[in-house]
């Protein structure tokens, strides 16, 4: 199960480059069915998806964390945008587990909303004034100063199986459009805590 949790954590957060034959898709939404392999999904804006999950796919669930949980040297993966008055405020935290420190280290474009950013770095400081700020530092030395509003939803990665894949469920869903315009994926995250996955 550790080896489940390590390999869908890596999928999900890390790397999400384009490769020249498929097309990196994040998929939000709930879970309409799972026949097979065949995973369908109603995203956000009303459209259902049907992604097809590889014969190696993973799935992981979110589990409810807090800002008080967040100390100098944990690694983040932080999806935020930039404020009216400068720097960036959180639009959701992800604590990843230890051996995890790493993963996907860096900031790019994200799609949680327009203009938004995915940062994954660490702790190199924690401030608390009107609520917690951190300062990540990734990719040899660069640093970002992220805000966390009390309504940033924070999480970390827990325990799921296919069973949790029940119609209703929140999922967050990282997939690959082939040139053939069929969605398919190896990695899945389900609410399966009573969190919907926020990333």
């Amino acid at each position: 199960m550790k080896l489940k949790l390590f390999a869908i954590v890596l999928g999900t957060i890390s790397c999400f480059a384009v490769s020249a034959q498929a097309e990196n898709v994040r998929v939000r939404g709930t879970v309409v069915d799972l026949a097979g392999t065949a995973l369908t999904v109603k995203a956000h804006n009303g459209k259902t998806d049907t992604v097809t999950l590889a014969p190696d796919w993973m799935i992981s669930g979110v589990a409810k964390a807090s800002a008080a949980d967040i100390k100098q040297g944990d690694f983040l993966g932080i999806a935020s945008v930039s404020k009216a008055d400068g720097g960036s405020g959180a639009l959701e935290v992800v604590i990843f587990p230890a051996a995890l420190k790493g993963t996907g280290e860096g900031d790019r474009d994200w799609d949680l909303q327009p203009n938004s950013r995915m940062t994954n770095g660490t702790v190199a400081d924690v401030t608390e004034i009107n609520g917690r700020t951190v300062t990540l530092t990734y990719s040899n030395g660069q640093k970002k100063e992220i805000a966390i509003p009390q309504s940033t939803p924070i999480v970390k990665f827990a325990t799921a199986k296919p069973a949790d894949l029940k119609p209703g469920m929140a999922v967050f869903v990282s997939a690959e459009r082939g040139g053939d315009g069929k969605l398919v994926s190896r990695r899945v995250v389900v609410g399966n805590h009573g969190i919907a996955p926020p990333m």
